[in-house]
């Protein structure tokens, strides 16, 4: 029970970090439905407009694509909002220096703010999905897909924080991370999908990503959530294993950074 306090208590200092600037927690309410609306509504509306009333793109009419990205949208606030920003900085300024006396470690602090930003973030998404459903860009799928979307969500999540809490922890080899950062965040939304369906990319590429855990991070899920798809119980373990491979791979990177680590910046 102690430790469950812990967790509640830190979570508690981050929702009160995340809500401190209320101008920057509107703007994240409202941005990304904005984005949607005066970037790639009237991007793919003018150029199904320029093609004709009847064309397609890679088997997509304007509505299904339409749909595509706006459901694109809430996936990605449901997995990939939370940016790490902070793990980089407590390294680089050589705060984690507290976290190895305190008794709430560095990696669990970090989680504990992600959880935070998650409570936050998954009402911001279900408000955006509704304003997508009044506006019928989107459709609710079944009762059973829908839930199994849902629980699909929060295991992409964490596969998104590991990577996250990575690219954060090469902070101990270089003085600025956030181009690493930026660029991991433009070839993981192109890869996974979020800018074109998958179905535009060329066959073996597209193929080749199945080996890779992008597709599974946005492109699966959308086709699920638009009924070309249905929801196999594989995936969870794929995304579960792939979590697994970067927690691994973080436990070593944090260890070996450790032994580099010399405090500076405090």
């Amino acid at each position: 029970m102690k430790n469950v306090g812990k967790w509640i208590q830190t979570i508690h200092v981050w929702w009160g970090q995340y809500t401190a600037y209320r101008l920057n927690f509107f703007l994240q309410v409202i941005g990304p439905a904005l984005v949607f609306f005066f970037v790639k509504f009237s991007l793919w509306t003018e150029i199904y407009h320029n093609m004709g009333p009847d064309s397609t793109i890679g088997g997509f009419t304007l509505n299904a694509m339409l749909q595509y990205h706006g459901w694109a949208l809430i996936i990605a606030m449901l997995t990939q909002g939370h940016v790490n920003f902070d793990l980089s900085n407590d390294i680089r300024l050589g705060k984690i220096s507290t976290y190895l006396i305190y008794p709430f470690d560095f990696w669990e602090y970090h989680t504990a703010g992600f959880l935070a930003f998650q409570t936050l973030e998954w009402p911001i998404a279900f408000l955006t999905g509704s304003i997508l459903l009044f506006f019928s860009i989107i459709h609710l799928p079944a009762l059973l897909p829908f839930l199994g979307i849902l629980v699909l969500a929060v295991f992409l999540s964490f596969l998104w924080f590991t990577l996250q809490y990575l690219a954060g922890l090469v902070a101990f080899w270089l003085e600025e991370t956030w181009i690493l950062r930026v660029l991991f965040t433009i070839v993981a939304t192109f890869l996974s999908g979020a800018i074109v369906p998958l179905d535009l990319f060329p066959k073996w590429f597209s193929s080749l990503l199945l080996y890779t855990p992008f597709p599974y991070m946005l492109y699966y899920p959308v086709k699920v959530a638009m009924g070309f798809v249905t929801l196999e119980s594989k995936v969870f373990f794929i995304v579960a294993a792939w979590t697994l491979v970067f927690a691994i791979i973080n436990r070593q990177v944090w260890r070996r950074g450790l032994r580099l680590y010399t405090g500076a910046g405090m």
